[in-house]
């Protein structure tokens, strides 16, 4: 199919991006509005003794104030949670409390709101917010998953009869017991992901405005409007027909802005309330108090080798601290996700997996840019690594030998799912080529004459994309002033979709990619998933293009009633039919014109499945063996992503990722502390993100030879591909540089005074 795949043109969205042209949530400032502010509980876990707001009423320029319970007399339920978890044996139902947008009666983590108010300036509401008199019954609290799962924890929630609350098992775990029983060869490893935050650059921020039949716009940056809309009118109690989600511009995602939160259910209340608009920003500590975090799971990894050292049999058991309020998409991460790549490349026979969900008193854990994935190869990569190790064989030899081999495609793994293509054997190759693995004893002795440990460390993964959800509608619509819209559900928030689809539009088309506009974001025009699990180009580029080419069909039939021809004679040339050897011909904006100015199509389009994207990193870091710093130094990926649209966006979105995924590696981690239940790192001073120069140049090399069979384009997903490699990679070189010193594991993150403790360990 003719699509426009392979073309490097300039971004479409990056004029107004850096001109400061484009127009973002807290761009909006409508006539007459009213400032949201909210008061956040600074205890972590007890019962509200007391709460008052007529202080906060009687403050000038205040408008209204409001209580949890407030909010519940007014009809205004919990935020719902989209699925029904399993309880913690996997049957049943999960029983959890209920999350409210203000607190009712229990206050559960440090940073839920308790009050809510709303005034004429942000200056009269943060000064109402110290008029309410509020106060607390504290009680014990469990902030960590080893503090909620030892004998005797405080419950977050009695009615759940304890703080584990979900779980599920997959696999066979008979014939993973035998199959450890006859091994050669067993190794073990406990590790774990740390709890992190997504961190967009452009905070979250909700506008509602009113309209005088009664109905509320709600703007919002939401990665997914629809469900968005669906949790509103549920928890407002109302009817979804008077409610309306657009999205402004959004300043990156990363799934923290999937769902409804308190703030939107918030300012939409008080606008339908009022009849003003109401309007509220994110302050940067309001993201780390109020926004979910991400990751936050404890793994135990084994694995059975035969006398060749080929992988017979694995087996995990993970634990996942979902929050104090489990997210609406939050358990599914390690229940389900997780699991579908917790084998990746290799071919294991036999596979058992257990995961458990954990009530604490912190802020909830949801999807980030990986969703489940990053975490599971993670387990498996550094079990890989831990094996070499014990066994003396080179890290790419042991993987080699286990690897899934291109004629078994496509690949049923022992959990059921389907791996459609690729060539694991052929990508391991590629990457030792382009990282010059063999090269590395050179480098190493270099850094040794400067004082410093070098180490490498190679990473192979498989990817699950698509979200669970594989429709999308598209309308095309040409207009009588030479452009066409492309309408979709899937939402633009950094990665270049208005590019990459006005360049398949326009390539099929023939007209230039400026001339197209993309319009998402409206639940008033399209509905759908939302973008998630790197579905936009897969799944949304995939309807946009057999779209367009119905488009063209239907343009073709009313050009040959237009010139009184049959359709087989018309040839088609940018934006115009021409009958075949004249000049008597009529474009297709001509035809809109006659059509009264616009001609959309409808399309609806289910590509037929996931895709797995799959690739191998390769890290190489240097450690000052006197500070504990760590610096990386060179950096390699291979990614089979399928067909390539926009190969630019695409080493983009991967190079981002591999940056967040060294993040996690060697420097974020969120923590509470355990006595008070307080968020130590609740600014920027305090939560360390990488830096531009903390990096080095990120070489990237797309595999296109093997494109994916479930949808028309061959694309695969490969927004999160990076999140997936980076860390595995990361730290298995961090390891290589400190295993000759005696430091055989460390965990996530590898901060230099980690770095720094564990080399003073090893020597004592």
């Amino acid at each position: 199919m003719k699509f426009g795949a392979g073309g490097r043109p300039s971004r479409l969205e990056d004029g107004r991006l850096i001109t400061g042209t484009a127009a973002f949530t807290d761009d909006m400032a409508p006539a007459g509005h009213l400032v949201l502010g909210v008061l956040r509980a600074p205890f972590a876990h007890g019962r509200i003794a007391s709460i008052s707001v007529d202080g906060a009423l009687a403050m000038p320029g205040i408008v209204a104030a409001v209580t949890g319970r407030d909010l519940v007399a007014d009809g205004v339920g919990p935020i719902p949670v989209l699925r029904d978890y399993p309880g913690p044996d996997g049957t049943g139902a999960m029983t959890a409390p209920p999350r409210h947008a203000v607190a009712v009666d229990m206050v559960r983590h440090v940073g839920e709101i308790v009050a809510a108010v709303v005034g004429e300036t942000l200056a009269a509401v943060n000064d109402a917010l110290e008029a309410i008199a509020f106060e607390m019954d504290e009680r014990d609290a469990v902030l960590s998953l080893a503090a909620a799962t030892a004998p005797g924890a405080p419950l977050v929630a009695p009615e759940a009869g304890g703080n584990v609350v979900t779980g599920r098992t997959h696999g066979d775990p008979e014939r993973v017991a035998a199959a450890f029983t006859a091994a050669a060869h067993v190794v073990e490893l406990a590790v774990e992901n740390q709890r992190v935050t997504a961190l967009p650059l452009e905070p979250r921020a909700s506008v509602a405005i009113p309209s005088t039949d009664g109905r509320v716009t709600l703007h919002t940056g939401s990665q997914n409007p629809t469900a968005t809309l669906q949790q509103l009118a549920e928890t407002l109690g109302g009817d979804k027909a008077s409610l309306r989600i657009r999205v402004p511009d959004i300043g990156g995602g990363f799934g923290l802005k999937g769902y409804l939160y308190p703030e939107d259910v918030l300012v939409t209340y008080f606008a339908a309330r009022l009849a003003r608009p109401v309007r509220w920003r994110a302050v940067r500590v309001d993201e780390f108090l109020g926004a979910t975090h991400a990751r936050d799971q404890v793994t135990t990894i084994a694995a059975a080798f035969d006398a060749d050292l080929r992988v017979t049999a694995m087996r995990s058991h993970t634990l996942v601290n979902v929050g104090a309020y489990p997210h609406p998409a939050g358990p599914i991460l390690a229940l389900m996700l997780g699991p579908k790549v917790a084998a990746s490349v290799y071919d294991i026979p036999a596979v058992a997996i257990a995961v458990e969900g954990v009530l604490t008193n912190t802020q909830a854990t949801a999807p980030y840019r990986g969703a489940g994935r990053p975490e599971a190869i993670y387990a498996m990569e550094r079990l890989m690594d831990h094996a070499a190790a014990r066994f003396g064989v080179d890290p790419a030899e042991l993987r080699a030998r286990s690897l899934i081999r291109p004629e078994a495609m496509p690949y049923r793994t022992a959990l059921g799912e389907t791996f459609d293509s690729g060539n694991f054997p052929e990508v391991l190759a590629q990457i030792l080529r382009a990282a010059d693995w063999d090269g590395f004893p050179s480098r190493r002795s270099g850094s040794a004459a400067q004082g410093r440990l070098r180490g490498r460390g190679l990473s192979m993964f498989v990817e699950w994309t698509g979200g669970g959800a594989f429709t999308e509608d598209v309308t095309i619509a040409v207009h009588a002033d030479g452009t066409v819209s492309l309408e979709t559900a899937t939402i633009p928030m950094g990665q270049g979709l208005h590019t990459s689809f006005a360049q398949m539009a326009g390539a099929i088309l023939e007209i230039p990619p400026e001339r197209i506009r993309l319009l998402s974001g409206d639940t008033d025009v399209a509905n759908g998933f939302g973008s998630f699990g790197s579905r936009s180009l897969f799944v949304g580029g995939s309807a946009l293009a057999v779209g367009t080419h119905h488009t063209l069909d239907v343009l073709r039939q009313k050009a040959s009633d237009r010139l009184e021809v049959d359709g087989a004679d018309l040839e088609y040339r940018a934006g115009r039919f021409d009958v075949a050897g004249t000049d008597v011909g009529v474009s297709i904006f001509d035809l809109a014109a006659e059509a009264g100015g616009t001609i959309g199509v409808p399309f609806s389009h289910t590509v037929s499945g996931e895709t797995w994207p799959n690739g191998a990193h390769v890290c190489e870091v240097e450690v000052d063996p006197v500070t504990g710093e760590v610096a990386v130094v060179r950096y390699t990926c291979v990614d089979d992503v399928g067909t390539v649209v926009n190969p630019q966006i695409v080493e983009g979105q991967i190079h981002g990722g591999v940056v967040q995924g060294i993040g996690q590696a060697l420097s974020e981690r969120i923590v509470y502390d355990e006595a008070s239940g307080q968020l130590l790192t609740a600014s920027l001073q305090d939560y360390a993100v990488p830096r531009a120069d903390d990096l080095c140049p990120i070489h990237s090399v797309l595999d296109e030879r093997w494109p994916c069979r479930n949808n028309p384009l061959g694309a695969k997903g490969a927004g999160e591909s990076g999140t997936v490699g980076a860390p595995p990679a990361v730290m298995s070189a961090l390891l290589d540089a400190l295993r000759p010193l005696g430091v055989e594991t460390l965990d996530m993150p590898a901060t230099p005074d980690r770095v720094w403790a564990a080399l003073q360990a090893a020597r004592r």
